[in-house]
């Protein structure tokens, strides 16, 4: 009997990454495609839905050109992507608003609208308003209301090139469970859309999608899909989820007190557990669905904290110096970056949500050099990530923690990983793969057509440690006063920030005018 194959392609916000695997789980070959944002002037990220297609395609036909894998040997097909941002799709699956990235800031005076039932929100999604579908449909709506009344249903970009696969007509579109705490608009915890959302801000339930679980057959490729894949015609296409699930999913995160950092273009900080557990009191975790039935985490992120990184090599640095070469600059410095202090809000701060929050430098003297401000960047996140911490485990005190799994490109940097172990006190453990998200749905694609029976063994198979840095003694303590100036300033230069924001604002509106 021929063995089957599986094929897991990620949306990610910089690339979109396709990868062949065998049904135990083997890399058998691989793709990536870089994405190209659409940033015509602060505070607007797009993305064409064409290129988002566009790459889907041409990376699943490159892995099975690599793997020499005959078409009708792959059982099934499942996209992960970006969960925050929302796109657009009409009745025949156009696509009449390009895919509003979850870096797309236009939406924070509707964040501010939301803010208004903000408790009745955190209570039935689980997390609060911020740079996601909720106020991105609103902002839509009321400011080019008729483009809004092209569309027939909202979508995120991994059911967007899923559907468009399938053939599917806008009144098919679906999302699965995984992306529902970014709605603003739904009862996570029963997997539906809530009417009183939907009804307190004026937003059709018709334009929302069908709600699916990851695993549930979403359609089949078309003929014109298969042959643009070089895959066959009818080949299962599940439901899929979102790129943190099928990340955690793909690093076997399935038990509860696993901690989750994803290293990449946002800096995600996550806490398995097995209920939902809305942080109401501060406004700032978001509770949200694993892919496996009846499996919860606890998470925060920064919007662009890894993006950081790129920026400073980008804009002060030159593109030709390596991270390596940086990290080495890093290891120099001693902790507390010599009484450097970075806020990494570059993009606004998402938990809690505070769209005016800019990043900050604190402290630098004549004395700092590149490897201090580097060193500060690297720090910043961890004393973000402390701040995530506590909160997490003042919702949830029954959870014992374990380890922290870190993934994404920022995983290999040893000297970072160390700084948080160092900071928050918790082992670091890289893995022995890299595809994470892929791999996750991967999986999903393999239970949808009934190759898998079990998630969480499924992935305890397919992944172990490969190397784990513990804490250095005492470090946790000497980092404590960083974290608390960190938090402190936080809150002091939000009325700078504010009006620093307001200005910008207003010199966009006069266009430069005096």
């Amino acid at each position: 009997m021929s063995r089957a194959f599986l094929i897991g392609v990620d949306l990610g916000t910089t690339a979109t990454k396709a990868a062949l695997f065998d049904e135990d789980g083997v890399l058998v070959a691989d793709a990536v495609e870089e994405s190209r944002l659409i940033q015509p002037r602060p505070g607007v990220v797009e993305q064409d839905p064409e290129d988002l297609y566009g790459a889907a395609v041409r990376t699943t036909r490159a892995c099975l050109e690599k793997g020499g894998v005959a078409p009708g040997q792959v059982a099934g097909i499942a996209f992960d992507g970006q969960m925050a941002g929302i796109g657009s799709v009409d009745a025949d699956w156009g696509a009449p608003t390009p895919y509003d990235s979850w870096l797309d800031t236009r939406c924070g005076p509707y964040i501010e609208k939301m803010r208004t039932h903000e408790e009745a929100i955190i209570r039935l999604t689980g997390g609060p308003p911020t740079y996601s579908h909720g106020p991105k449909i609103l902002w839509l709506q009321h400011e080019h209301p008729e483009t809004f009344a092209r569309v027939a249903k909202f979508v995120v970009p991994g059911a967007y090139v899923a559907g468009r696969m399938a053939g599917l007509r806008g009144a098919e579109a679906f999302v699965d469970y995984t992306y529902l705490h970014f709605s603003c608009l739904s009862d996570t915890e029963r997997g539906t859309w809530s009417d009183d959302l939907c009804e307190i801000f004026g937003i059709p339930q018709d334009r929302l999608p069908r709600i699916l679980k990851p695993w549930e057959i979403a359609g089949s490729l078309t003929a014109d899909a298969a042959a643009a894949t070089g895959l066959l015609a009818g080949t299962p296409i599940a439901a899929g989820c979102g790129d943190q699930a099928a990340g955690m999913l793909g690093a076997a995160m399935v038990e509860p007190g696993l901690v989750f950092d994803v290293a990449g273009t946002a800096s995600v900080f996550a806490i398995c557990t097995d209920r939902f557990a809305p942080d109401v009191r501060r406004r700032t975790l978001f509770s949200a669905r694993l892919v496996p039935p009846d499996s919860w985490y606890s998470l925060a992120y920064i919007n662009g904290g890894g993006l950081n990184l790129r920026w400073f090599r980008d804009t002060f640095m030159g593109k030709c110096v390596d991270y390596a070469e940086l990290d080495g600059l890093a290891r120099a410095v001693r902790p507390g970056s010599d009484g450097l202090l970075f806020l990494p809000h570059l993009g606004g701060r998402v938990c809690p949500s505070d769209p005016a929050q800019r990043g900050v430098w604190i402290g630098f003297t004549w004395a700092h050099r590149p490897g201090h401000f580097y060193r500060s960047l690297l720090e910043g996140v961890a004393y973000e990530y402390a701040i995530y911490l506590q909160i997490q485990q003042e919702l949830l005190p029954e959870i014992a923690l374990t380890e922290v799994r870190v993934i994404g490109g920022g995983s290999s940097s040893t000297t970072w990983n160390q700084i948080k172990a160092d900071v928050l006190g918790l082992p670091y453990v890289r893995l022995n793969r890299t595809e994470f998200p892929v791999l996750g749905s991967a999986i999903v694609a393999g239970v949808a057509v009934g190759l898998y029976d079990d998630f969480k063994a499924t992935a305890r198979r397919f992944v172990q440690q490969a190397d784990r840095l513990e804490p250095a003694p005492g470090m946790r303590g000497r980092y404590r006063p960083f974290v608390d100036l960190y938090r402190s300033h936080m809150e002091v230069s939000r009325p700078t920030s504010g009006a620093l924001a307001s200005l910008q604002r207003a010199g966009d509106s006069a266009g430069g005018q005096e």
